[in-house]
């Protein structure tokens, strides 16, 4: 799947959908901050749920992203970084167009010198522990909020929306 060509603005977004009321439009919370090289991303969804291991996130990210945004509900612990240098590098490399990460990253240095949009609640320096546990395209709960694995996922400086594939 080829990247779509990013003439959104969650603002715009937001407006059109602001008196949706079946729940498919949803807006995360503004507790994200902007950690890759890229600010603007959009893309359909894939999710890892994994706490404190990020062995399935680097298995994810290992594969060709097809512009897809990986989204890994981390539980919002801020104990272990699920994304540092390496995968974030691995990420732009695969043609992933995003990361979310409703946890913490580190090498933010690193982060902003890759080319992918990247968003984590907080740095951490900790690495994680290696059990190879976690899940794969399961529904996550992020700050509160339901993504799916196939659901639309859109952030800009504004924030960060999800919302079921565009039609067409």
């Amino acid at each position: 799947m080829s990247r779509p060509a990013l003439e959104f603005a969650v603002c715009d977004l937001c407006d059109a959908h602001k008196n949706d009321t079946d729940g498919a439009f949803r807006v995360l919370p503004p507790v994200f901050h902007s950690y890759g090289g890229i600010g603007k991303f959009a893309g359909p969804v894939s999710t890892v749920k994994c706490f404190e291991d990020n062995s399935l996130v680097k298995l994810a990210l290992d594969e060709p992203g097809r512009g897809r945004v990986l989204v890994v509900d981390g539980g919002a612990s801020l104990r272990r970084a699920l994304v540092g240098g390496n995968i974030g590098a691995a990420a732009a490399r695969n043609g992933w167009a995003g990361v979310l990460v409703n946890g913490c990253v580190r090498d933010a240095a690193e982060l902003a010198a890759s080319a992918v949009g990247i968003r984590a609640l907080a740095l951490m320096p900790l690495p994680t522990e290696k059990r190879n546990e976690g899940q794969r395209d399961v529904a996550v709960q992020v700050q509160g909020v339901w993504v799916r694995a196939g659901d639309w996922l859109y952030a800009d400086e504004d924030g960060i929306v999800v919302m079921p594939p565009p039609a067409g």
